[in-house]
């Protein structure tokens, strides 16, 4: 394995000399796990970053206990600058952790599919009962329960990725009136203060193995900003 590669449930040890590398934070959305991420990891650390994947019980905590647990991950995290890139709730939990959290290194924010502005779906199966509420967990019923989160205030440029196509877990619950990538709406990405918004022809889980959402996602990390001309 890459020594620069890590998946962690809990953070790496800090070093004594912090060195001159770029590290990225990954972060899995929900009903996933660390492992959910690794072909996106590996291909991070094959453009010379540090990739880190943070695990989280995502159902069983509420974002703030995630959140709190996510800043103590980044605080043994070494490099000069730490990117993150979340994907679905993980971005989500980026930004509640980017609210609460100080003395931050710099970085930039990359999310793909994260229901900023809250969860139609996650809404709907909450409407269940308690089996319902169960099932969605914490962090997505707290994230309805707010309203989202509607404003971008971190000083971390944030870069949203969105997909088009239409097919996953919202079509078994009748789908949406609107673009969708099949589990999140692209209304439902964006969010006040956002450097860069792009829409992508990928499912909400096809963005995981993308090699046109990666590449989009590396040129926001570089320059703050997607490249507009890219083909998958």
């Amino acid at each position: 394995m890459n020594d620069n590669v890590r998946t962690e449930a809990r953070p790496p040890r800090a070093r004594a000399e912090t060195a001159a590398v770029e590290s990225i934070v990954v972060v899995h959305g929900l009903w996933m796990n660390g492992l959910s991420m690794g072909l996106l990891r590996r291909r991070l650390a094959g453009q010379g970053f540090a990739a880190h994947v943070f695990r989280y019980p995502s159902v069983v905590h509420d974002l703030a206990t995630n959140s709190a647990r996510l800043a103590d991950f980044v605080s043994a995290v070494q490099g000069d600058t730490v990117h993150f890139l979340g994907h679905s709730l993980g971005g989500v939990l980026i930004g509640a952790m980017l609210e609460r959290a100080h003395g931050m290194r710099p970085g930039r924010v990359v999310c793909m599919g994260s229901p900023f502005a809250g969860s139609e779906i996650g809404a709907r199966v909450a409407r269940w009962g308690a089996f319902g509420r169960r099932f969605v967990g914490k962090s997505i019923g707290e994230l309805n329960e707010r309203g989202g989160l509607a404003d971008w205030r971190a000083a971390h440029e944030l870069g949203l990725i969105a997909g088009d196509r239409p097919y996953g877990f919202g079509r078994l619950l009748g789908g949406f009136n609107e673009p969708n990538d099949g589990t999140v709406t692209i209304a439902e990405t964006r969010v006040r203060g956002a450097a860069d918004h792009i829409v992508l022809p990928v499912t909400h889980f096809s963005m995981l193995s993308s090699r046109l959402v990666l590449e989009q996602a590396l040129a926001f990390i570089r320059t703050g900003r997607f490249r507009r001309a890219a083909r998958d």
